[in-house]
C-alpha cells in the first residue's frame, strides 16, 4: 500500500505567516498537523512546543528578565525591610534609655 501525502493546512499556513512567523517554520506547522488516524501527532506537538519555547523566551525578554530574577529582587526587597526594622527598633530602644 502507498502511503498518502496530505495536504498541508493552507488556512494555518496563512495565519502563521500574518502573525510575522517564518516561512518555513510555518510551512513545517502546517505540513505537521495529523490527518485523522495519522501518526504524525508526535510532530506536531514537537513543533507547538518549539514555538511555545520561542514565545516564552520573548516573553521573558520583553518582561524584564527571567523569572529567577524576579524572585531575587524579592529577596533583596525582604532584606532591605527587615534590616530597616531592626534599625528601627535600635533608634527606639536608644531613645528609650536616654530619656
Amino acid at each position: 500500500m502507498a502511503k498518502t501525502k496530505t495536504k498541508p493546512d493552507t488556512k494555518l499556513y496563512t495565519r502563521l505567516r500574518d502573525s510575522g512567523v517564518r516561512k518555513k517554520m510555518a510551512a513545517r506547522a502546517a505540513d505537521a498537523l495529523p490527518a485523522k488516524g495519522s501518526k504524525r501527532r508526535k510532530r506536531a506537538e514537537s513543533i507547538a512546543d518549539d514555538l511555545t519555547h520561542a514565545a516564552n523566551s520573548i516573553r521573558d525578554r520583553v518582561g524584564g528578565g527571567s523569572r529567577k530574577r524576579s524572585k531575587a529582587a524579592k529577596k533583596a526587597a525582604k532584606t532591605r525591610k527587615a534590616k530597616a526594622e531592626k534599625r528601627s527598633q535600635a533608634a527606639k530602644k536608644a531613645a528609650k534609655t536616654r530619656s
